[in-house]
């Protein structure tokens, strides 16, 4: 369908949030881009700003478990597509988008062990707003192409390419690797996952650049 693009011009949190209570029913909005790009600190300021009545759901509460990319043999491609449950996250979605008057429990991906903990973010009826977040939010290969299809609007986040390699740099040392061993892994697959999740840009609703 092609994105709305905002531009270089900062684009304000405000007018995010007004953009998302405009929309009727119960918005579901997903929070597309590279590693790096700032999804995550997007998404819980947008969930911050409206308040008690929205929700964050992570896509990378569905990574796939250690022991199961060791046994998969895919432990050096972390991130990539095929490391993760993508059938379980669209599952996910639908139940959210289905809700009725029970409680729907999602998982949520802790950096500091780096696994999924499962059962640690609770959807509830009265959560108005459902914000996620993920590299992968725009694939069109099965399963991932679902997830568009259950999202009411999918934004995709495109900063300075050079200031995303850098925070991405900066979090892999942030998390015990070394100086070599981030770029390695920034420059390396993330990198390869970047180019093809940058190549999906063109089906977002809006594309935004740096958000203040």
């Amino acid at each position: 369908m092609g994105g709305t693009d905002a531009g270089p011009d900062v684009v304000r949190l405000a007018d995010l949030v007004a953009r998302v209570r405009a929309l009727p029913g119960r918005p579901m909005i997903g929070i597309c881009g590279a590693p790096g790009a700032g999804k995550s600190t997007l998404a819980e300021r947008l969930v911050e700003a409206l308040g008690e009545e929205a929700v964050l759901v992570g896509m990378d509460g569905y990574h796939l478990a250690q022991v199961e990319l060791a046994r998969l043999h895919r432990t050096a491609r972390k991130g990539a597509p095929d490391t993760f449950d993508a059938a379980g996250y669209v599952h996910l979605l639908r139940r959210i988008r289905d809700q009725e008057g029970e409680t729907v429990y999602a998982p949520e991906f802790r950096r500091e062990i780096e696994e999924p903990i499962a059962g640690a973010v609770p959807v509830r009826p009265a959560h108005r707003y459902l914000v996620t977040e993920g590299n992968y939010l725009l694939l069109t290969e099965p399963p991932w192409h679902e997830v568009r299809t259950l999202l009411t609007e999918t934004w995709f986040l495109a900063p300075d390419e050079t200031l995303r390699r850098d925070r991405l740099i900066a979090r892999h040392r942030a998390f015990g690797r070394t100086l070599d061993e981030a770029r390695e892994r920034t420059l390396g697959s993330d990198e390869h996952n970047a180019m093809l999740i940058n190549a999906t840009r063109w089906a977002a609703d809006l594309v935004l650049g740096e958000v203040d």
